[in-house]
């Protein structure tokens, strides 16, 4: 009895080992009939799946090389996907600033230092892949210059901060828009004439912030709505605006509604995603920052992002020191000024101007083991993208350092004169002007398609999401717009040639989510990079999604990539409510890829709720 059931047993694993192969051998000559295509088709879906998440491809994206995700440009290469439509709950969504995903996601962050104000992005499996909804009753936002001054409050409806900062003229309730007096936290009676009194005190001709085309770029650090950004560019000064989605909710959501350069940000424990030596001037006016923590690290970050003899303005009661806390505060903050070389340019009203020096002279001549330190020789000051800050002085080049200075030209001629740091990326002054001249070219030939479909108004808000030397937006100097150059972060850094041109933009990667509200860019110009996406695996419809949030209802999009891109995209207009303006051929230039086109499509006017297409 015993032996029967033990051989009984001992047969059953015979048998289904039997029974299984036989299933697989079934299964593989399923899979590979028909010529192989559902193997096939099996095979590109687990590497696009793979890709997504970021295995399976090398440092150099050596493995995307092999099968490009758009195909050859047939029309079956590329098989559609609808988008469903998020909660209106989204509609403010910034993928890689959200605080309801750092408490999903239980990470441990130090709220001391603001980790929980900078990007942390979403993995696939947390990705909404829905369009995002525009809020209910959003209208074409009011044309710049007059958007300075006045915004529609459907599209922004937050009126806490009108009510908080109501002594300080941030804004104004007015029915149905908001207006913006101009005011601030330190400058209740108007951005303009704070901007004159800096002047006066930095003894500039006529009160003139500009300097005779010397001062250009500008970053203000907790920028509240960016009135002092808005203001700037009346004297030819463009500020990057800048501030994190914090209690101050919405304040560069309504920066960028009104037309003004921003971006969100905060200095925390990451290096700001611009290079060294790209601003003029850095302005803090009651921005609550502690700029005395870990060894003086948040100052030492602007001196690594101020030119030589920039300056820095800080405006609050720390300057005036009346009380004993204020006192202290403006002791060590002065100590440690001194420590940096920096000089007192001016001290009046509660605002403080400091100097940067022009040369290494005396970071050289301070006693040894003076702290902080000069930064390792090693160190490349321009590496930014996920960089960590460190408590140490970035020293000039010793070609600036022997300079005296940036040896920028003053501004406009800065627009168009090679900068001295194009030697940095061995770049040629002969190379530098072709690719101005290529970009005039090709940046008449959009306007000559767009012509009937923009206004002269219509597009204020810009940008170049594979900037290069800021040409594209060069060419757009007579036009009234601003355009936001980004550069992507594992590439050469060009970011600081457009710093040089007196441009403004930002160090990113396409494979994440851009650190801006939605709705808030009137054109996207996507020169290669959507190829570039396709070397590195990273997925062409989550750039899609990620344009159609950071775009503006009726906005426009101009792709200009291989011909199998441009198929790829055409598939996806109808569910992104896309229509197509043109479709052409690019131009033949050397530089031009094999196969290039151009398409531009416009973003129709959807609402949620099954509400009609419209433009």
């Amino acid at each position: 009895m015993r032996g029967r059931n033990d051989g009984g047993q001992s047969k059953r694993p015979v048998v289904l080992f039997c029974v299984m192969v036989v299933c697989l051998c079934l299964l593989f000559l399923y899979f590979s009939g028909s010529n192989g295509q559902a193997g096939t088709a099996a095979l590109e879906y687990g590497t696009k799946f793979t890709r997504s998440l970021g295995w399976g491809s090398d440092a150099d994206g050596d493995d995307a090389s092999e099968e490009s995700i758009f195909g050859t440009g047939d029309a079956n290469d590329a098989k559609l996907k609808s988008f469903p439509v998020c909660d209106d709950r989204h509609s403010e969504l910034i993928p890689c600033l959200d605080r309801n995903l750092i408490f999903q996601m239980r990470l441990k962050l130090d709220l001391n230092l603001m980790e929980h104000y900078e990007r942390h992005c979403p993995p696939p499996e947390r990705r909404f892949n829905c369009l995002i909804p525009p809020p209910h009753g959003y209208k074409v936002p009011i044309k710049w210059p007059k958007s300075r001054d006045i915004v529609w409050k459907a599209n922004i409806p937050h009126t806490h901060l009108a009510k908080e900062k109501s002594d300080q003229n941030w804004m104004i309730d007015a029915g149905e828009k908001i207006k913006f007096p101009g005011g601030g936290t330190h400058f209740h009676h108007g951005a303009d004439k704070y901007i004159a009194n800096i002047a006066n005190m930095l003894n500039f001709k006529d009160n003139i912030i500009n300097n005779e085309g010397m001062l250009r770029t500008v970053l203000d650090v907790g920028c509240g709505v960016a009135s002092f950004g808005g203001y700037l560019l009346s004297s030819n000064v463009m500020a990057m605006s800048l501030a994190p989605n914090d209690v101050h909710q919405n304040q560069i959501q309504f920066a960028l509604e009104r037309g003004i350069p921003a971006y969100l940000g905060v200095l925390g424990t990451k290096r700001l995603p611009y290079p060294s030596r790209s601003f003029e001037l850095a302005h803090c006016s009651r921005c609550r920052i502690d700029w005395l923590q870990r060894d003086g690290i948040l100052m030492l970050e602007l001196d690594r992002l101020l030119r030589p003899g920039g300056y820095f303005a800080y405006s609050s009661p720390e300057a005036y020191a009346q009380d004993e806390d204020d006192r202290r505060i403006w002791k060590e903050m002065s100590s440690l000024a001194e420590r940096m070389c920096w000089t007192i340019a001016e001290k009046k009203n509660q605002t403080v101007i400091w100097v940067k020096p022009l040369n290494n002279d005396c970071y050289r001549s301070r006693p040894h083991g003076t702290n902080p330190p000069l930064c390792k020789s090693g160190e490349d000051p321009d590496s930014v993208w996920g960089v960590t800050m460190e408590a140490c002085i970035t020293s000039y080049p010793e070609q600036m350092h022997r300079d005296g200075g940036s040896g920028l030209a003053p501004w406009p001629a800065r627009l168009t004169t090679p900068p001295p740091r194009l030697a940095d990326l061995y770049v040629t002054t002969d190379a530098f002007e072709k690719d101005m001249e290529m970009w005039q070219q090709r940046v008449d030939n959009y306007w000559n398609l767009l012509r009937t479909k923009v206004k002269p108004d219509s597009i204020r808000n810009i940008m170049d999401m594979k900037a290069n030397f800021g040409s594209f937006a060069a060419a757009l100097k007579e036009k009234d717009v601003w355009v936001m150059n980004v550069v992507p972060h594992d590439g050469p850094s060009t970011l600081k040639i457009i710093y040089d041109r007196g441009l403004i933009g930002s160090n990113h990667d396409w494979c994440e989510a851009f650190s801006t509200y939605p709705r808030t860019y009137d054109l996207l110009h996507a020169w290669t990079v959507f190829s570039d996406l396709d070397k590195r695996g990273c997925s062409a419809e989550d750039l899609l999604l990620e344009m159609d949030r950071i775009l503006r209802p009726t906005g426009f999009i101009i792709v200009r990539d291989k011909a199998p891109v441009i198929v790829f995209i055409k598939k996806y207009l109808s569910t992104l409510h896309w229509e197509a303006v043109t479709v052409v051929d690019a131009d033949s230039s050397p530089e031009s890829e094999e196969n290039e086109m151009m398409l531009i499509v416009r973003k129709k006017l959807w609402l949620p709720g099954g509400s009609q297409d419209s433009t």
